[in-house]
């Protein structure tokens, strides 16, 4: 009896499928449920499995490559002509077939979404795999980077099996779309005799021998593209990961060896070094992350959907400064850490905002959400791009307490390792230009944030007290809100009240 296997139906919008490449050949034997060929749409690799036993002849016009419609004729089986040849296989065979008992495909396929990864976030983008299609996967083994607005963070395998990618990088998702498929299997890695289309001449090279795999000295894709980077050879470098295979930390750690002395070629045979022409204008492109454009995506919104104004003002910060230098090392001593001016800062925010809550308001529709806290969110400058961790009740924390939480939250966001929920829900972000030289600026509004405040340079400028010229360090300090909440009035009041804590810094410890 003869079985035509046609081309599947694979989703309701996808007409046509490529064969991207036979497992089998005309006049093999296969076997219920071998696989027999993978199949690509425009969103999906997918495998096609025998449906009986028998001896399979392709069809024509469905070779490797060949573009079919839905239902076209992909191959027959004639059931019950192959279980003699089968049964009698040679002896240079059987030791392949021995080997390849080990692991086994259980026939459970777990498909892997994006996963939830914050309130306010609905899609994320593939910053790069890890890992390639058709791969070998363990369970938590690393497969993705993905970019959300806020974060980059790491997929891991939720079970071991053969990784089928369905994403691709620099795709976006929504939350809850599939990312990839793992062929669920038991008893461990394939061993290199596993591979099925890898020609017999190659086998020495994925030979195991003593504790050495086919992984061992091979690099995962990203630590392969990092390695190029360098321009290091992957045998030079010794991999920490399964079965000795280069991880992506392994080939960020690696340095490049000395290069041995080459024996120059005469110099008459030497091409010459390609040399600038004077003048000459060069320009390159890189690629905007996916951070960086939900960053330029927002900030464009806020100035076209807030009625933003920025009033200004000075602080003089001798008594801030005179305060730090008299109890910098009593301070350090008893607390271990340093006392800088942000935690200054955000204690004279809190208290300001206590008296004027509208610049810690936000509107949501058709009304104003007063927040009876303080969540302070800190404008950090990490590798990726801005991001800004908040500090939680920063009107209930010490000096110290602020400086500490200041501190883990800027070596988290120098690492790219804050989470999702140490960046959302501030209610007032403070924004330090200062620290790169800025004398003045107008920051943007932190939305739905109603408010910011800038920090500046500290420069000594002559002032007037009392009749007299004296030369004080100055800062120029900036508050940037939303004129549809809050007022003039509230919001140079706001910023005014800051100016007297910083210039009368035993306020903020009197409460008055």
């Amino acid at each position: 009896m003869s079985l035509q296997m046609n081309v599947p139906a694979v989703g309701e919008s996808i007409t046509e499928v490529t064969i991207a490449r036979w497992l089998v050949e005309s006049g093999d034997t296969v076997e219920l449920d071998d696989v027999l060929c993978e199949l690509e749409s425009d969103k999906a690799t997918f495998e096609l499995v025998a449906e009986a036993d028998g001896v399979i002849t392709i069809a024509d016009g469905a070779e490797e490559d060949a573009t079919l419609e839905i239902g076209a004729l992909l191959c027959t089986i004639e059931e019950g002509a192959g279980g003699a040849p089968k049964a009698a296989a040679t002896e240079e065979e059987a030791p392949a077939a021995a080997s390849s008992e080990g692991p086994k495909a259980t026939g459970e396929v777990m498909e892997m979404v994006v996963p939830t990864v914050g309130e306010s976030i609905s899609e994320v983008t593939i910053a790069s795999w890890a890992k390639e299609d058709g791969d070998y996967v363990e369970l938590d083994d690393l497969l993705c980077e993905i970019e959300s607005d806020k974060a980059t963070f790491e997929l891991t395998a939720e079970e071991s099996g053969i990784l089928r990618i369905i994403a691709q990088e620099d795709e976006t998702l929504e939350i809850g779309a599939p990312i990839c498929k793992i062929e669920v299997m038991e008893g461990g890695a394939p061993a290199a005799a596993a591979s099925a289309d890898a020609p017999a001449a190659s086998a020495p090279s994925a030979t195991v021998s003593g504790d050495t795999t086919y992984a061992t000295g091979h690099a995962s894709p990203a630590a392969a593209k990092i390695l190029a980077e360098k321009g290091i050879d992957p045998s030079t470098v010794k991999g920490t990961g399964v079965d000795g295979r280069i991880t992506k930390e392994d080939a960020e750690k690696a340095q490049k060896p000395a290069a041995a002395p080459k024996k120059s070629a005469p110099k008459a045979a030497e091409a010459p070094a390609p040399v600038a022409a004077p003048g000459e204008r060069a320009q390159r492109r890189e690629k905007m992350t996916a951070l960086r454009k939900t960053v330029s995506r927002r900030l464009v919104s806020v100035k076209n959907e807030t009625a933003m104004l920025t009033t200004f003002n000075e602080v003089d910060m001798k008594p801030v400064m005179d305060l730090r230098k008299k109890y910098k090392e009593m301070f350090k001593d008893k607390h271990e850490i340093g006392l800088g001016f942000m935690s200054f800062f955000t204690k004279a925010v809190t208290v300001a905002l206590q008296e004027w809550p509208a610049v810690n308001a936000y509107i949501d529709g058709n009304e104003l959400v007063y927040n009876d806290y303080a969540d302070v969110s800190i404008a950090v400058s990490a590798p990726k791009g801005l991001v800004v961790p908040v500090i939680r009740n920063a009107e209930s924390l010490s000096l110290a307490d602020i400086e500490k939480e200041v501190r883990r939250l800027a070596l988290k966001a120098r690492d790219n390792k804050l989470t999702i929920p140490e960046m959302e829900g501030g209610t007032f972000t403070i924004t330090n230009g200062g620290v790169f030289g800025s004398m003045l600026s107008t920051p943007i509004i932190n939305a739905p944030q109603s408010a910011i405040l800038g920090m500046h340079n500290i420069v000594e400028r002559p002032v007037a007290i009392n009749g007299e010229v004296h030369i004080r360090p100055i800062m120029y300090v900036a508050l940037s809100y939303d004129h549809r909440i809050i007022d003039g009035r509230e919001s140079v009041s706001f910023l005014k009240r800051v100016k007297e804590l910083l210039e009368d810094p035993i306020r903020l410890l009197l409460d008055v």
